[in-house]
């Protein structure tokens, strides 16, 4: 990576784990558009939370990617890079339901990490406020919406709006966007100073709304009632699957909905596919809570939240399932009518239709049509995006060659590479530099300018030669 500096996170999700590495220039300070991702991993197995009870295989799960990170940074530059771990959702919960075993994995995990060569810098949990500020900083960066480096060796303020981050991760689900109104409560208010610049922002985590608790949220509503066999209104037509009763239950998404009486965990629940789009949208509104709000206005569940407004960016699963109602379906969705409409298409899909259209998704093709009408409810009735607001939401995965996501806010702000107060004048080149480019700048243009001159001239030569003929 020649002359540059480097930082390692790890993003510990509750699905998942992921790292990233990203470098810039050992010679730019703090520089918007400089840092870019040089590379990512993304180790086979669950997130780190899955592994409490067996903390050892936590750090196990990290190796193959710590192992390419000796590979792709410099030998030399091994104990010079930082690496930041943090964990989110998966790890919040578990937080909730066992501290121990919680405190034990991030020790493990740690543990592995120091084992490598590099400058470990720490495990942590973020918040849900401190993931979704993170993800708006990161999108937001990308975009060069703070601050851009122009041409001549001056940062410039673009003028630019900023663009809202909407993440969908395992666990949680995050909604950022700055807003002028008044942040009623105020555990969901963040003010950030960048760059000489103030946002005040709204920010909201809503726990257990991650694409994996929803879809256990939801299985654990629909099993009310139900022993040994149930129809599933949001599984395709021709699916089915047979699992133990107790793992519907063994989240604190999920704990207060455990049957009070004839509750046995280890039996058996044969659950089998309807597809039928009106029911699984029936259903999947009963999950969320619209009916008090202790404030002016509110999303769901009694949390405050301004009328969105700008444009957004979602990302994470997001990303994934409107990719795949477009692919599937042929349609755009652009609107809150498309996506209904697309929605109600991937529901009234047997699961060999959708394998046909889409072979590559087969382990999860049985969730499609949960999480779309997800969306569809959380994105219209919770969030309160519109005809003319929702077609502002642009689905990425990535900003150039750089994976969207909290990753890199958090970086950025661990390393202090978001500077408080404006950055002046920099030079790209040395003045003696500067120089040559001027004087040869002009020389071109004498140049040019001779040239056009010299065309003139001929031309009105020939302009009267052809009179006198």
């Amino acid at each position: 990576m020649g002359c540059s500096q480097t930082r390692q996170v790890l993003d510990a999700g509750s699905s998942h784990t992921a790292m990233y590495i990203y470098k810039w220039p050992a010679d730019k300070q703090n520089g918007t558009g400089v840092v870019t991702q040089h590379t990512e991993c993304h180790p086979k197995g669950g997130g780190i939370s899955s592994y409490a009870g067996q903390q050892r295989e936590a750090g196990r799960s990290l190796q193959s990617c710590l192992d390419q990170a000796t590979r792709d940074i410099p030998r030399a530059r091994h104990h010079l890079t930082p690496v930041y771990l943090g964990a989110t959702a998966g790890m919040r919960l578990l937080n909730i339901s066992s501290p121990v075993q919680s405190a034990q994995v991030l020790k493990e995990v740690g543990r592995t990490i120091q084992s490598y060569p590099f400058n470990y810098q720490g495990a942590a949990i973020l918040s849900g406020q401190e993931e979704g500020a993170y993800g708006w900083v990161t999108v937001n960066y990308l975009l060069e919406n703070f601050i851009k480096y122009g041409f001549v060796g001056h940062w410039l303020s673009p003028g630019r709006q900023t663009v809202g981050a909407l993440d969908f991760g395992g666990a949680s689900t995050q909604i950022t966007f700055v807003t002028k109104d008044e942040v009623e409560d105020k555990r969901d208010r963040m003010n950030l100073r960048l760059y000489g610049h103030d946002y005040s922002l709204y920010t909201h985590s809503f726990l257990c709304y991650g694409r994996d608790q929803v879809f256990k949220r939801l299985l654990a509503h629909l099993v009310t009632g139900h022993t040994g066999k149930m129809s599933h209104p949001c599984f395709p037509a021709g699916y089915n699957v047979t699992m133990k009763v107790g793992t519907l239950f063994d989240s604190p998404c999920t704990v207060g909905l455990t049957p009070s009486s004839g509750y046995n965990p280890q039996a058996a629940l044969s659950v089998e596919g309807s597809g039928d789009y009106d029911h699984c949208l029936g259903n999947m509104t009963e999950i969320f809570s619209f009916h008090s709000c202790p404030f002016s206005q509110c999303s769901f569940d009694k949390v405050f939240q301004p009328n969105v407004s700008g444009s957004f960016m979602a990302f994470s699963a997001f990303f994934y399932i409107h990719q795949f109602l477009q692919t599937t379906t042929g349609i755009l969705v652009a609107t809150p009518a498309q996506l209904e409409e697309a929605a109600r298409a991937v529901c009234n899909m047997s699961i060999n239709e959708m394998l046909v259209l889409a072979p590559d998704q087969e382990p999860r093709l049985q969730d499609f049509c949960a999480a779309s009408v997800f969306t569809k409810v959380l994105f219209t009735r919770g969030y309160g995006f519109d005809e003319i607001s929702f077609p502002r939401i642009s689905f990425q995965k990535k900003a150039g060659d750089t994976s969207v996501g909290w990753a890199l806010g958090y970086m950025l702000s661990l390393s202090s590479l978001l500077p408080g107060e404006s950055v002046g004048l920099r030079k790209a080149l040395k003045p003696g530099a500067w120089a040559a480019l001027l004087f040869l700048f002009a020389l071109l243009l004498t140049t040019a300018l001779m040239y056009v001159s010299l065309q003139a001239c001929r031309g009105k030569k020939k302009g009267s030669s052809d009179i006198a003929s």
